[in-house]
């Protein structure tokens, strides 16, 4: 490796995801020299929120887990997150609703337990041990279902469809997936973070979360530029050598860590040309997470049935989550009863989601008002009474939207759809035909979510890091 020269960084960042973000954080307070280059006008992602007058939305991401007993907490903690912003949790964090039942996850987990017990009866020795396994699972029981659906997972436990879906729901609202097509491993994990350890919240948003570890990365001596899109990954002598900013030019950098979406990654950035056939051709067959559609409403504060705020409130017609996926996934949205509702903490605004395809512009542009419209009366009618005399804002983000805002791949919500078939390729993190090119974030197969994607960035620093060292002894020696 050569010596690079005086003003090369030791690594760029693309991208000021949540990933992206913590991986630059561990890297600058290691003493690297870090440039972000973040193509938006905020650092976050997903993790952005907006203003509209005086409602302040979540654009994407509404509350996240794993904090007080996940890797969440730990990296927090490491940098220093804690002294900067308040964080919340909210009790219960997610309610599940369906026209015979309704249940909730608690931070005492018994008393999550409790609850499925008392809704299901019959299968109340069978719920414990189900618990069990998530929260106290032998290394080797986890081993063993990496191969596994999260079906699989639930038909060893329960024969009851009612019950599976119940647990599973939450799961295709963070996967966009049913658990005949999740990765066990991952509906394992999404669990545990986001309903056995969830319901957090900045306070202020989640904007406020994103921009303290802009802070904690610009103090460490980080160098975050906005509104500055990357443009190529050089290469020389199948290394990376720097990038071409789009306004800026040629930026030399030993490392190159990619925030971004895979296929713009590999096929746009660094090019064809410089990529294996063999992982063209993965990619080729790889199938991208659906996208989410997404109401942003402003209400008066005179609302008066507003469920409990900050609590996730999701809404299930019919138990067929195998059927949900493959309706979502062709646009075909005669039932509208499969949604998340979120009420902001300072109960000024509601949120409702659903799980969306990439669709063309002139579908969205037909449908869009349609199904704003189809959305909050299904709301109305199953979760919040009375909700259309209170809206005084309405806004909506298609998966088109949420592409122009994040580059995300047809709007994707969580990178590549989580099944065991796309779990875990090392390719993903740290491709073996270019020396020097990381990738960090949702489309390395490795994890999603804030915890997941917080901890591939810890991750993709220790790597640097340990990469960095050794070549530094080469040097030496």
């Amino acid at each position: 490796m050569e010596k690079p020269d005086k003003d090369a960084y030791d690594a760029i960042i693309i991208g000021a995801g949540m990933s992206g973000l913590v991986c630059g954080c561990y890297l600058a307070k290691a003493g690297l020299k870090v440039l972000m280059a973040e193509q938006h006008h905020k650092p976050g992602g997903y993790c952005t929120s907006f203003r509209r007058g005086r409602f302040t939305f979540d654009a994407a991401a509404h509350s996240f887990g794993g904090y007080a007993h996940g890797n969440l907490g730990k990296i927090f903690k490491d940098l220093g997150i804690d002294n900067k912003i308040n964080i919340k949790q909210h009790d219960p964090s997610n309610v599940i609703t369906s026209p015979d039942h309704t249940v909730s996850f608690w931070a005492d987990i018994d008393k999550t337990i409790d609850v499925f017990q008392s809704v299901f009866p019959k299968d109340a020795d069978n719920i414990k041990r189900f618990f069990n396994f998530l929260t106290e699972p032998d290394s080797m029981s986890f081993a063993r279902i990496r191969s596994w659906t999260f079906k699989d997972l639930l038909d060893k436990y329960f024969t009851n469809d009612r019950i599976q879906a119940m647990l599973s729901f939450p799961l295709y609202g963070n996967g966009a997936l049913p658990p005949s097509r999740m990765s066990a491993f991952i509906g394992a994990r999404i669990f545990k973070e986001f309903l056995l350890d969830g319901g957090y919240h900045p306070a202020g948003g989640m904007q406020v979360l994103s921009d303290a570890l802009a802070a904690i990365f610009k103090e460490a001596g980080g160098d975050l530029r906005l509104s500055t899109a990357v443009k190529k990954i050089t290469t020389k002598n199948s290394e990376v050598s720097g990038v071409v900013l789009e306004k800026g030019g040629f930026v030399p950098s030993l490392y190159v860590i990619s925030n971004s979406d895979a296929r713009r990654t590999f096929l746009t950035l660094l090019g064809k040309n410089n990529v294996e056939q063999d992982l063209k051709d993965r990619m080729a067959r790889m199938v991208p997470s659906l996208s989410t559609f997404i109401v942003y409403l402003g209400v008066d504060q005179a609302a008066t049935t507003l469920p409990v705020s900050g609590v996730n409130y999701w809404y299930l017609s019919q138990y067929d989550l195998s059927t949900a996926y493959l309706s979502a996934k062709k646009g075909d949205f005669r039932d509208m009863g499969r949604y998340l509702v979120h009420v902001s903490p300072d109960r000024s605004t509601v949120i409702a989601f659903m799980n969306a395809p990439y669709g063309s512009k002139r579908y969205w542009e037909t449908n869009r008002i349609v199904l704003s419209d189809r959305l909050i009366k299904a709301v109305e009618a199953n979760t919040i009474p009375g909700l259309s005399k209170y809206i005084v804002y309405k806004e909506t983000a298609t998966p088109r939207t949420l592409q122009r805002y994040t580059l995300n791949h047809a709007g994707s919500a969580y990178g590549w759809e989580s099944t065991p078939f796309q779990l875990a390729d090392p390719d993903f993190r740290k491709p073996s035909f270019i020396r020097g090119l990381y990738l960090t974030g949702h489309w390395t197969t490795h994890g999603l979510g804030i915890p997941g994607v917080a901890y591939v960035g810890y991750d993709t620093a220790r790597m640097v890091l340990r990469k960095k060292t050794h070549n530094c002894q080469k040097m030496l020696n």
